[in-house]
C-alpha cells in the first residue's frame, strides 16, 4: 500500500490536529482550506508560471546550465479564523492586517 503524502492527507491531518486542540500550519493555502490554522510559503502559482517559462526556454534549445537559478520573491500569509476560534486562539489584529488572505 503506497504511503499518502501530506498534501493528499491534508484534510485528515487538519482534523486530527483540531481534535487534539493543536494548531496546524503549512506552506500552501490548500492546507487552510482543509482546516489548518496558518499557511506561509512561496506563491505556488507564480512558481508554476516561472517553471513553465524555464521549460519553454529549454525546449527552444537553451542549456539549463546557462540559466540562472531563481528563488521565490513573493510569499503568502493566510490565516483561518474559523480554526483559531475552534482552538480558542485570538489572532492579533496586526497579524491579520499583514495576511494576504483571511478565512472567516
Amino acid at each position: 500500500m503506497p504511503k499518502a503524502c501530506s498534501m493528499s492527507a491534508r484534510k485528515r491531518i487538519a482534523e486530527l490536529a483540531l481534535a487534539r486542540k493543536l494548531p496546524c500550519c503549512g506552506y500552501v493555502k490548500e492546507v487552510l482550506d482543509a482546516g489548518a490554522l496558518i499557511s506561509y510559503g512561496a506563491d505556488q502559482r507564480l512558481i508554476a508560471r516561472r517553471t513553465a517559462y524555464y521549460v519553454d526556454r529549454i525546449l527552444k534549445g537553451e542549456r539549463p546550465a546557462d540559466m540562472p537559478v531563481e528563488q521565490p520573491t513573493r510569499f503568502q500569509l493566510c490565516i483561518n479564523l474559523t480554526t483559531a476560534k475552534a482552538l480558542g486562539l485570538t489572532i492579533p489584529p496586526t497579524l491579520l492586517t499583514r495576511a494576504d488572505e483571511v478565512i472567516e
